[in-house]
């Protein structure tokens, strides 16, 4: 039998636990700062070749493949694809105005307590489909404008209603958060909507006040947000929130600030003092706050996050950290580009987090949904590069009815997949004035 020396014991020993600690060196290099409370602003920064500029601490957050160069497509077949969406979006309204419904099953469902869970998927979905729509809307043939108007007018005292009766499903099932965070999105797209009708834009200040009052509620002790609370089943939310869930709500809170309803500056900075805890240096992001001393665990690589550090990267920029640079935004585009495959695997798989690195069918068009946001972030002349490749992953994927989907949910899926290909799109279309000024959550491009 082989066997070590004592002292051979002792060096491999002693190897191990020197990897051990260089792998939480890494995956806690980028919180010591926040932890001990000192700046992260005061760390040496920047990529500049001036020795004496200051450097960027986080050089592992500008470095990932670059895509393969692509033929992007042209206006005519992004248009063409957007109106299909749009068409299947209409057509499979529900009579009383809403989106989806619990009528299609399989033979594994996640855990989903009626009826709350059903009605908080409903209003996530029904929002984002009144969102795609108005975005859409300006630049759709007119017949299909006016199915759109008559869509819309169905769908907001629909939203309006929901948006006042949507809690929590039980002490451990909070899918309502989704539902509040959508629906201030749709409530300030139809606001700019409803412009020189007083009340009811009143009505929609309203709905969003809301919702961004419930988010306040179920925010979790430490910050942040997530649709489970397995451990405590407290009234305030106690156990670990989630990056892409708190990510979610904070770029809705923006959106809410254009309508004047303000978040307690106290909770938003808990959330994304949450958020930052759960960066690593290369800007992946952790699942959740459980899960943040586990930097190589699968889904916490750069994989296993490329569908959620679009969003992460979107929220902490919009909320001022100076680290969420262009160079960033750009770079984790680029590694959603060149490593879709990684998502794309995953996508239409019945079981969630079956796929490589604990991917998700559900994280694909969420992934690409926020990119396009990142997108409008960017200097206008640098954007048509990156709408191009997007637009090229998104095209192909379009199903026969027109509709896309990425993970099967009753029947929601089908709603979320169309609504966020049709948002991501309208903001991949080149050359429209529009492009120079629109931001993450301002108005998208014209569709025209």
């Amino acid at each position: 039998m082989f066997r070590l020396s004592f002292a051979a014991v002792r060096r491999l020993a002693g190897a191990v636990v020197a990897s051990w600690a260089t792998v939480w060196s890494i995956g806690a290099c980028g919180l010591r700062a926040e932890e001990s409370g000192a700046s992260v602003a005061e760390a040496p920064v920047d990529s500049t070749d001036n020795a004496t500029a200051p450097k960027f601490p986080y050089p592992l957050a500008l470095e990932g493949p670059a895509p393969l160069p692509i033929t992007p497509p042209t206006r005519e077949s992004i248009n063409g694809s957007i109106e299909r969406g749009v068409a299947f979006l209409v057509e499979s309204q529900n009579p009383d105005g809403s989106w989806g419904s619990a009528r299609k099953t399989k033979s594994l469902n996640i855990y989903a307590p009626v009826p709350g869970s059903h009605q908080a998927f409903r209003q996530g979905v029904t929002a984002l489909a009144i969102v795609a729509l108005c975005e859409a809307r300006p630049g759709l043939p007119a017949e299909l404008h006016e199915r759109v108007d008559a869509a819309l007018a169905k769908a907001e005292p629909w939203l309006l209603a929901s948006g006042e009766r949507l809690r929590r499903a039980e002490t451990d099932a909070l899918y309502n958060v989704w539902g509040h965070a959508y629906a201030i999105h749709a409530a300030q797209r139809l606001h700019q909507d409803a412009a020189g009708d007083a009340e009811r834009q009143a009505k929609l200040v309203e709905l969003c006040r809301g919702q961004v009052d419930k988010l306040r509620r179920y925010e979790f002790i430490n910050g942040g947000w997530s649709y489970y609370d397995f451990d405590g089943r407290t009234q305030r939310p106690s156990s670990s929130p989630m990056s892409f869930t708190t990510a979610t709500v904070l770029v809705a809170l923006k959106d809410a600030e254009k309508l004047g309803v303000e978040f307690p500056q106290e909770l938003a900075k808990k959330a994304v003092e949450s958020l930052l805890r759960q960066r690593y240096p290369d800007f992946s992001f952790a699942y959740g706050e459980y899960l943040r001393m586990r930097p190589r665990m699968g889904i916490n690589t750069p994989p296993g996050s490329l569908g959620r550090s679009q969003a992460c990267n979107l929220a902490l920029r919009l909320w001022g950290d100076e680290h969420e640079t262009d160079e960033v935004l750009k770079n984790w585009l680029d590694r959603l580009y060149a490593r879709n495959g990684w998502l794309s695997i995953g996508r239409k798989f019945p079981v969630p987090h079956e796929s490589h690195f604990g991917v998700a069918g559900y994280f694909y068009y969420y992934g690409h949904f926020y990119a396009a946001l990142c997108i409008a972030e960017l200097p206008a002349s640098e954007r048509p590069y990156h709408q191009g490749h997007l637009a090229r992953l998104l095209l192909p994927l379009q199903e026969a009815d027109g509709s896309w989907w990425d993970y099967p949910l009753y029947n929601y899926h089908q709603t979320w997949g169309t609504a966020m290909a049709v948002s991501s799109l309208v903001r991949c279309l080149p050359g429209d004035a529009a492009n120079e000024t629109q931001s993450a959550t301002g108005d998208a491009p014209s569709a025209g």
